[in-house]
């Protein structure tokens, strides 16, 4: 069975609607990254931040009020219509909900905290619920009025890609007709301060494959995706899973559970390696994920396919990342981009004469065709791995 993605709601750095997004990647270069101290005073850094009005969570019960959510909600309303569709379609009880996040609603918690240390009592509209991991399936599956499996992943930033996978086998499995997922994650002071104690968090735009990347740059966004067996422009061809068992926060150097997942995704996509036009790299700009990410891409795919990291566009949305990226694949697919503009990567140039070769993207190349097959990689804290592999299908 082939499942499509038919329909992509997303909002980040880069804007909220297609054509926005679309423009300030594949033709302008134009970043999303920009310095703030607003979850980090008295220290500016760079971050993928979401500067569009969200839509009011009043109307949501006091459990499910948050920033997270009602980023999950924006995504939702550019797709609502064709969610309504199939759901009338193929009834409540056929339809689900499976989402990533990482974050959920804790900044709502940081914000009661802080009213609790000044004012000695917890805010009215707090509720506990808010910051529970899976509120935003919650949220969405009551907006949508669906009985089906609504649940979250949240396995950091392989959450989405993850959610993706399990959306497809729960069709696969005759269990739904068709499935919201995606990812949905917001800034909060707590993983900025986290990312900053592990000295992860880079002063300046994060700098992928560089030799002189020295961190991350946090950001936000939501990507969600209506999945269905209904043809489509894009379908997800394959996906893999695998974990590593090797540290809490650094890779596997040797790439071992990386391999496993993109051979997986290879393999249920029934494509060999030659076949892919494009990678999305997780490229975090880490000296460890870089290292292990260039090593597996070189020796799998060899030294001439077309890769990139987009986070120097969005920042690194956490449990939304691999979503987010997915749906930059998705938009360069469509039917408006015929000559096949490449998302390309913004860095300084230097390669690391460390890591082998790749072919990255720079600004402004084009296949001369349409993009047909795409690689997208996500590598979590915990080993926890994802790949996912979209491809054009008309």
């Amino acid at each position: 069975m082939k499942l499509f993605l038919n329909e992509c709601g997303i909002v980040c750095a880069l804007g909220e609607t297609h054509p926005e997004i679309k423009r300030r990647l594949l033709r302008d270069a134009d970043s999303g990254v920009a310095p703030t101290d607003a979850w980090s005073p008295g220290r500016v850094l760079p971050l993928g931040r979401v500067e569009t009005a969200l839509p009011d969570s009043e109307a949501l019960p006091l459990g499910q009020r948050s920033r997270n959510n009602q980023l999950a909600l924006a995504a939702l309303n550019q797709i609502r219509p064709a969610l309504e569709a199939a759901v009338a379609r193929y009834g409540a009880a056929r339809v689900g909900v499976v989402v990533g996040t990482s974050t959920s609603g804790i900044s709502v918690t940081e914000n009661a905290l802080r009213a609790l240390g000044a004012k000695g009592a917890l805010p009215d509209d707090f509720h506990y619920a808010q910051q529970e991991m899976g509120s935003p399936a919650a949220m969405l599956a009551r907006e949508l009025g669906v009985a089906g499996p609504a649940y979250v992943h949240s396995s950091a930033c392989s959450s989405s890609a993850k959610a993706m996978a399990s959306a497809a086998r729960l069709i696969r499995m005759g269990l739904c007709d068709a499935v919201l997922t995606g990812g949905v994650d917001t800034l909060c002071a707590f993983t900025v301060a986290g990312f900053g104690a592990l000295e992860s968090v880079s002063a300046d735009r994060c700098n992928p494959l560089s030799a002189n990347r020295n961190g991350i740059n946090i950001g936000e966004g939501a990507a969600l995706f209506l999945m269905s067996a209904e043809p489509a422009a894009v379908a997800l061809c394959g996906w893999g899973e695998s974990s590593d068992g090797h540290h809490m926060s650094a890779p596997d150097p040797a790439g071992g559970g990386a391999r496993i997942a993109i051979a997986q995704a290879l393999a249920r996509a029934g494509i060999g390696a030659g076949e892919i036009d494009y990678i999305n790299l997780h490229g975090t700009a880490t000296l460890q994920n870089d290292a292990m990410e260039s090593r597996v891409v070189a020796d799998m795919f060899g030294p001439k396919v077309a890769v990139s990291s987009t986070k120097p566009f969005t920042g690194h949305a956490l449990g939304a990342a691999a979503a987010l990226e997915a749906a930059l694949c998705w938009l360069a697919m469509q039917d408006d981009n015929p000559h096949g503009a490449l998302p390309p990567q913004l860095w300084d140039g230097v390669a690391d004469p460390a890591l082998p070769a790749l072919d990255i993207v720079a600004p402004g190349r084009a296949l001369g065709r349409p993009l047909r097959y795409a690689l997208s990689n996500s590598f979590a804290f915990g080993g926890s791995n994802a790949a996912l592999v979209l491809g054009r299908v008309r």
